[in-house]
């Protein structure tokens, strides 16, 4: 199995499959990650192909002794985050997304589907900076450093949007009468 410094490069020699592969390898995660932040799988995969076909034609800067992943996060995060502010639209989360498996009676099942749908009403309600790094931590299950450099700043900012975000979760949910470890279980 070839890496993905080997793909860019026969990509880079106009070796289609090559990126395809890297299409393929890459494309679901791109896809989860933009429909966390838009909230609408259409337009999530409207961007991800926008975001797959400006990476193809400015693979000649990636800079091989670099994280191709982090690269293409880097890129999908700047151009959903300049959409997000051109459009300045609400985000819905949708119930498909609030299913719930393995609950142990229906009554705890609808119990922590609503809790569910809080939360993330929460994460979707935070400021852009807050909430790419949360969807990038605890949703895509990036490490700090992955984070850093998928979008381009320091660990240090990382740490501190990510304590932001929290804090503004705890006082939102508290707000609304709900517990935030409570909710830290889900």
């Amino acid at each position: 199995m070839q890496d993905d410094t080997e793909l860019v490069r026969l990509a880079l020699e106009e070796d289609h499959q090559a990126y395809a592969r890297l299409v393929d390898k890459y494309k679901g995660k791109i896809f989860s990650f933009l429909y966390r932040m838009l909230g609408q799988p259409e337009d999530a995969q409207d961007m991800a192909q926008e975001i797959f076909t400006k990476a193809y034609f400015q693979l000649h800067k990636f800079r091989t002794d670099s994280n191709f992943s982090a690269w293409l996060y880097r890129m999908a995060a700047n151009h959903c985050l300049d959409e997000l502010r051109r459009q300045k639209r609400s985000i819905q989360t949708t119930d498909e997304e609030m299913e719930l498996i393995d609950a142990e009676t229906p009554e705890d099942a609808l119990l922590q589907k609503e809790q569910k749908q809080v939360l993330l009403r929460q994460v979707m309600g935070l400021e852009e900076e807050y909430r790419s790094v949360v969807v990038l931590r605890y949703i895509d299950q990036l490490s700090y450093r992955e984070i850093s450099e998928a979008m381009a700043i320091p660990m240090t900012t990382v740490q501190m949007r990510l304590h932001r975000a929290r804090k503004k979760l705890r006082d939102g949910l508290e707000k609304g009468g709900i517990s935030y470890h409570e909710m830290s279980q889900i």
